[in-house]
């Protein structure tokens, strides 16, 4: 198949001869900048889904996709709360929890913790707690006597084993005669757990939903009820189906919703990223239009020829335009493959190492998607093809006659 003549000459004016060596040199170095940038912009965005992708899989660890509250704050018959909410389009499992703010004493230390009281039955289908146990088991909660799962980070702090014996005192305790007393309970440590997230880390505890009742006297009732969706995405809408079928006296929280400040400074940071390096493709694309230019002048006669042989200010135009892309299309397409080989090294070999005492993850986390890779692809084209617009209008605005005649 012949290729058009407009291309045909744009590829043969990106052909150094001896006189124009500077100029094909400057043409390569164009074509370098756009596949520099387009490769830091696919490395960045790619490990910052991953960062992203990472911290979800950790929040979503501890905590369910879907929380049902009730307006009164302790819902009752959650039993029957439990079975409807399971009977929701889009609802994988739903499991009762009690939480309240306790202190946690051993050895004379003191530390604050939220203490989650958890059905042991059901809890593993709705979160994934039992994934990030590193001792322990969650069975060993139902077992003869009070036990308690606490964070790995906690347990450093406070100098604790499995097997040893802590005090949770709760702040609402009884009315007596000699005033407001805090309920206090000895709880064995039976497991840790490490999610990742120093917060959670250092400042949860669970204990089976039978004792934190117990403990918190809250007779049959629960704080709330944690649901597991299929979909993450769809959680929004099943949040508002389950609202709808539980009724009035129920609210319904998604995992979006209670984390939208951090990932609303995730999304933010990732697009300052990409505006910020978008910036090396735009100098790359300032690159090809002074090449163009330079192309443009140093062909003035050639374009002269090519008038005075009939060709139209269209395919003048359209011939820099062509030259412009397929030097754009060159660099995307090596930044591109330049980004892919990049991304997998990082992500097979994770020879880029983070403090784990500063960071909560100790290497970088690569997530390569498709759709980052098309859209960096379209605007480090757009970008070429701007480039190209004023030396192509130059170009075409050139009179063969005066061409010819001074030339």
């Amino acid at each position: 198949m012949e290729l058009p003549y407009e291309l045909w000459i744009a590829l043969r004016y990106m052909k150094a001869r001896r006189r124009e060596a500077f100029i094909s040199l400057i043409t390569w170095i164009s074509v370098g900048g756009v596949a520099l940038g387009v490769t830091a912009l696919i490395v960045v965005l790619s490990v910052m889904t991953g960062f992203e992708r990472d911290l979800r899989d950790k929040i979503l660890g501890t905590n369910a996709h879907v929380v049902v509250y009730s307006m009164g704050g302790t819902i009752r018959g959650y039993r029957d709360a439990v079975s409807r909410i399971e009977q929701v389009d889009g609802v994988v499992a739903a499991a009762p929890f009690v939480a309240s703010q306790v202190m946690v004493m051993a050895g004379g230390t003191v530390q604050g913790a939220l203490l989650r009281g958890v059905d042991v039955a059901s809890v593993s289908r709705a979160t994934d707690l039992g994934r990030f146990l590193v001792e322990g088991s969650l069975a060993d909660l139902a077992a003869d006597g009070p036990g308690l799962v606490v964070g790995r980070e906690m347990a450093r702090n406070m100098g604790l084993m499995v097997g040893d014996v802590v005090q949770l005192v709760s702040p609402s305790g009884g009315l007596t005669p000699m005033g407001m007393v805090p309920r206090i309970r000895a709880f064995r440590v039976v497991g840790l757990f490490a999610s990742g997230m120093y917060d959670f880390d250092t400042g949860i505890v669970f204990t089976s939903l039978r004792e934190a009742q117990d403990f918190l006297r809250m007779g049959d009732g629960v704080s709330g009820i944690e649901v597991r969706v299929a979909d993450l995405y769809r959680a929004r809408s099943v949040a508002r189906e389950i609202e709808r079928r539980l009724g009035s006296g129920f609210w319904a929280r998604d995992w979006i919703e209670m984390n939208r400040n951090l990932f609303s400074a995730l999304k933010l940071e990732k697009t300052a990223m990409f505006i910020i390096l978008t910036l090396i493709v735009l100098v790359a694309a300032f690159n090809i239009a002074s090449t163009l230019i330079m192309v443009v002048l140093e062909k003035t006669r050639e374009i002269g020829i090519l008038k005075s042989m009939g060709a139209t200010n269209r395919s003048i135009r359209r011939i820099f335009v062509l030259e412009g892309l397929v030097i754009g299309g060159l660099g995307t397409a090596a930044g591109l493959v330049g980004g892919w080989g990049l991304c997998a090294l990082l992500k097979r070999y994770r020879f880029i190492h983070l403090p784990s005492d500063v960071y909560y993850i100790d290497t970088l986390p690569v997530v390569m998607e498709p759709g980052v890779f098309v859209l960096v692809g379209l605007c480090a084209l757009a970008l070429s093809f701007l480039a190209t617009l004023y030396p192509s209008w130059q170009a075409s605005r050139l009179d063969p006659v005066e061409i010819i005649r001074y030339e």
